[in-house]
């Protein structure tokens, strides 16, 4: 597994990752993302980590996909259940919270994060609406939470 600091963050926080066409979790530098976007998102912990992962579905259509891929950048053991289509991870200290639906406006500075996700049930949405906003990635964003 890769190293915690290569995230950036300090312990306690948490981050923001969005997948991009290039099927990688550490987008491409040249890439300007979307103004609008929809998606699905896994929330998941490692001890006192956050990740919201997000990703569209035109990329990943199920919530497994995008815990795949996140796991294979980061070189995190897993395995895949195609019936269940869930991807889940072998080390203990991962805890995979939930996932939902996301639709984001960057001219706007929002982002709505709603439903469920069937393979992993809903994601815990406690603080959420206050911690988003402090991520790199989505600094000063207003959160909706339906």
């Amino acid at each position: 597994m890769r190293p915690f600091p290569a995230e950036g963050g300090t312990a306690g926080t948490i981050r923001a990752i969005f997948l991009d066409r290039s099927g990688t979790s550490r987008p491409s530098q040249n890439r300007a993302a979307p103004e609008k976007q929809t998606g699905k998102f896994v929330q998941l912990r490692n001890g006192d980590r956050e990740y919201l992962v997000f990703s569209p579905t035109s990329i990943t259509p199920y919530h497994g996909d995008i815990l795949e891929r996140f796991c294979r950048d980061r070189e995190i053991a897993a395995v895949y259940d195609g019936g269940k289509r869930r991807f889940d991870i072998r080390d203990p200290a991962w805890i995979i919270t939930g996932g939902g639906k996301y639709e984001i406006d960057r001219g706007s500075r929002r982002i709505r994060l709603y439903d469920d996700s069937m393979a992993y049930g809903r994601f815990d949405s406690r603080g959420l609406r206050e911690k988003v906003p402090l991520t790199k990635e989505l600094k000063d964003y207003t959160v909706q939470i339906d």
